[in-house]
């Protein structure tokens, strides 16, 4: 029997992914139809980016799930007319991306990079940094992008705990939940991670008030979602000193306006969006097992809670 999936993306994305997700599907079994323009009716699944076209899932009137691009969800798990299961992207490449990236920048905030990147003018500043284990770092958000960046930290001999909203428990690691938790978190990060998810409990969690309650000359990472820090507490903390520097990645708008106040901050550092990315080649082969999954009747991976909002 074959399998009609629908893929709801851009023309650029469809270009980049049809060949790996044909592949994919035959490597798993699975007798499918790829195509950018079924009728509605005709649709078993769909692969889907949120700025698709697709708004209104009610015509899809075979649908089984939605199978999202991307690991943020926020732009389609409010849609009233998606009633079938949505999954969300947890696949290897993005994991290793994000992995690296945060890696990559607590050390070059632990070593001091900066000030020898920059500071080539002549003057001999001896003084070696403190090792990992000195160093605390906190991770806010422990689903797997986190616990996969906590755990690596953990493993270079950082001082590391981690934060969710519900209680987690992963070994080696410090795991804090609650509102308490949350004081906690951010009154012994050194360096403070953001990889939580953007839903109405976690917006602007890192405030003015939150920022405060970091040590003096605290170091930002936020990966995660733009919406997670208050943009203007932010430019303030950096202004007084509260927070050495930020590294973001994620912004409210995306791409960042040129007139934004953060490019030219001496004290804040911009990358475009290129901490973690859906890399096809490990992407298809997530969702080619998920639609494998369906056509047997077994339970999908990573289902989206629609209460919790991913």
């Amino acid at each position: 029997m074959t399998i009609n999936v629908l893929f709801a993306a851009r023309q650029e994305r469809w270009d980049t992914y049809e060949r790996p997700l044909k592949d994919a599907f035959s490597r798993a079994g699975l007798t499918a139809d790829l195509r950018t323009d079924f009728a509605p009716a005709e649709v078993d699944y769909i692969v889907y980016a949120p700025n698709s076209d697709v708004q209104d899932f009610t015509p899809f009137v075979r649908l089984k799930a939605v199978l999202n691009l991307w690991a943020g969800v926020e732009a389609v798990v409010g849609n009233k007319t998606l009633t079938v299961p949505l999954t969300r992207m947890v696949d290897h490449g993005m994991t290793q991306g994000m992995r690296e990236w945060v890696t990559g920048h607590v050390l070059r905030h632990h070593l001091g990079l900066d000030r020898y990147l920059h500071g080539q003018d002549g003057t001999w500043r001896p003084g070696a940094p403190p090792l990992a284990q000195s160093r605390r770092v906190t991770v806010l958000g422990l689903g797997e992008l986190g616990r996969a960046c906590a755990e690596t930290l953990a493993f270079l001999g950082f001082d590391i705990a981690g934060w969710s909203r519900t209680q987690k428990s992963v070994a080696g690691l410090l795991c804090l939940s609650g509102e308490d938790g949350l004081q906690k978190a951010l009154e012994r990060a050194d360096i403070l991670v953001l990889l939580l998810p953007d839903t109405t409990a976690t917006r602007n969690v890192l405030d003015a008030k939150a920022m405060a309650q970091l040590p003096q000359g605290a170091v930002i990472l936020n990966p995660g979602r733009g919406t997670l820090i208050d943009d203007e507490a932010l430019l303030d903390a950096v202004g007084t000193g509260q927070i050495a520097h930020a590294t973001l990645d994620v912004f409210r708008t995306e791409p960042l306006p040129k007139d934004h106040p953060f490019w030219h901050h001496p004290n804040i550092t911009v990358t475009p969006h290129i901490a973690s990315e859906t890399r096809p080649e490990t992407a298809c082969a997530v969702i080619a097992e998920n639609v494998r999954r369906g056509a047997a009747g077994e339970a999908l991976l990573h289902v989206v809670d629609r209460q919790l909002g991913y």
